[in-house]
């Protein structure tokens, strides 16, 4: 007889449960030829002695391996490996331990997305956290969607309406949404120009995978929203970066580059670029539009915050000018309400919406009905535009606060121009200290570093008062250490 007491380990501190370490045991034995088809295994009351375990764990783990064909029990007789199981090469059983399947590296040729995908560390936990211009989810009316959300899961017509035809967007959710646009950023468009996304990131991705692929040329700012960028390079486009000043992207620099290349898109965040939260002058804005009708290239209109804006109305999308259907508008409710609910959106020409659609479903079948309708409800009540409008003010307060801490605390150490709107504070360090060194410390983490421009987004929507004075007189600390 086999010395099953070595050939079955159990580990008393793992949190998998006896029987199914058994279980596992013996099924690894017979993948690697230990046991062979057909042979016999001790009996529960035998084996439960050799391993110092109760009967009816060995019971459990035996019922676990004949329902997934592993082993014959014959009643009253004897259990045996079954004898459809493959014959292997036998491993002696003191041999030492392989690793777990899981251990092992993928070895079978793949592609590399991203060389610079750091694994989460799920034990630092650093004390203060710079966001890059997050909502505060503690002012959202969070409450009042989840409670709608959970009526609706009771209610049959509600199920069923969730549950139809969500790879475009719940048709409540696109209606609620285009008259809100309608009402908001002066855009004339109809439920069928929306597609409903999972963030404003996954609109970005599936517009570049349908307009862009080798040899194709796509314009974006220098710097630029990085994520946005690394969709357009999978494509295998080519990336034109074009330079940031106060007033935007500079169009004078697009036109010189249609001039000589074919553009298939402009990339633009026109209300408030990232990372350097500049907005596009209108006199660029103008000239932008007529550059895309007279070369034929698609703007790709990022607008992930455009409700945010301080000093005075904002200025309305591009895409609510004459545009000819150039103009590809993306938005998210993240910025919104919160950064894990994710619900963005796009609009544009229905035709492109349909091809937009069947790329999605490659990936994607549909999005959480019930929370798209939830979100409809919220907009036809108009919790969300009171929602926009409190915020506004609280983020204008916290950016105003910051402002005099930046000033007053880090003003020999920083440059910064103040934001008209948005949730972030573009701030540069002066030659002589490295971001790269602020970001060093265990204790400190901010999420958007730029080391080419030494700068970085200081996020103030998600702080209140308080946490920006923690944060700031934190920073204080390491550049006094300089």
């Amino acid at each position: 007889m086999l010395p099953f007491e070595h050939i079955i380990i159990i580990d008393k501190e793992n949190k998998v449960p006896v029987y199914k370490q058994i279980a596992f045991s013996i099924t690894k034995a017979i993948q690697n030829g230990t046991l062979k088809a057909g042979a016999h295994l001790p009996g529960s009351r035998e084996l439960a002695k050799s391993l110092g375990v109760h009967r009816k764990t060995v019971m459990a783990a035996y019922d676990e391996l004949s329902a997934q064909d592993w082993i014959v029990i014959i009643p009253r007789k004897y259990i045996s490996v079954a004898e459809r199981i493959p014959v292997l090469k036998p491993q002696k059983w003191s041999a030492a331990p392989s690793a777990l399947p899981y251990q092992h590296d993928f070895r079978i040729g793949f592609r590399t997305v991203d060389n610079g995908v750091e694994k989460t560390n799920t034990t630092s936990k650093p004390e203060i956290i710079i966001d890059d211009g997050c909502p505060d989810v503690r002012l959202s009316p969070i409450d009042a969607l989840l409670r709608t959300y959970r009526s609706y899961t009771s209610f049959k017509y509600a199920i069923k309406d969730a549950n139809t035809s969500t790879e475009q967007g719940t048709v409540k959710l696109r209606e609620e949404l285009a008259h809100y646009l309608s009402e908001t950023r002066g855009l004339n468009i109809a439920a069928s120009n929306l597609l409903i996304t999972h963030g404003a990131q996954m609109g970005i991705f599936v517009a570049a995978r349908l307009l862009l692929g080798p040899g194709s040329n796509v314009v974006v700012g220098k710097p630029n929203y990085p994520s946005a960028s690394s969709a357009f390079e999978e494509t295998g486009a080519q990336l034109i970066a074009v330079s940031i000043d106060e007033h935007g992207i500079d169009v004078d620099e697009i036109e010189a580059v249609c001039k000589k290349k074919k553009v298939t898109a402009v990339y633009v965040i026109p209300h408030h670029h990232y990372p350097t939260t500049v907005t596009l002058s209108a006199e660029r804005r103008v000239k932008l539009l007529k550059l895309s009708i007279q070369f034929s290239f698609a703007i790709i209109e990022d607008d992930y915050d455009y409700d945010y804006h301080y000093t005075a109305s904002p200025y309305l999308p591009l895409a609510s000018c004459e545009h000819d259907g150039n103009v590809i508008y993306i938005g998210s409710f993240s910025k919104m309400l919160e950064p894990s609910l994710r619900i963005g959106f796009m609009v544009a020409p229905e035709n492109f919406i349909m091809q937009c659609v069947a790329l999605r479903k490659i990936i994607d079948v549909g999005g959480d009905g019930y929370m798209q309708n939830a979100l409809a409800a919220l907009i036809k009540s108009g919790e969300l535009k009171r929602h926009v409008k409190k915020a506004k003010k609280c983020y204008r307060q916290r950016r105003d606060s910051l402002d005099a801490l930046l000033r007053d605390k880090l003003g020999k150490y920083i440059s910064y121009t103040l934001p008209s709107g948005g949730m972030a504070i573009w701030v540069k360090l002066n030659p002589e200290f490295s971001v790269t060194r602020l970001v060093s410390h265990p204790k400190l983490k901010i999420y958007r570093v730029d080391i080419e421009h030494n700068a970085f987004r200081f996020g103030f929507a998600s702080m209140n008062e308080k946490e920006l004075e923690q944060a700031v007189a934190f920073l204080y600390e390491m550049f006094s250490g300089f």
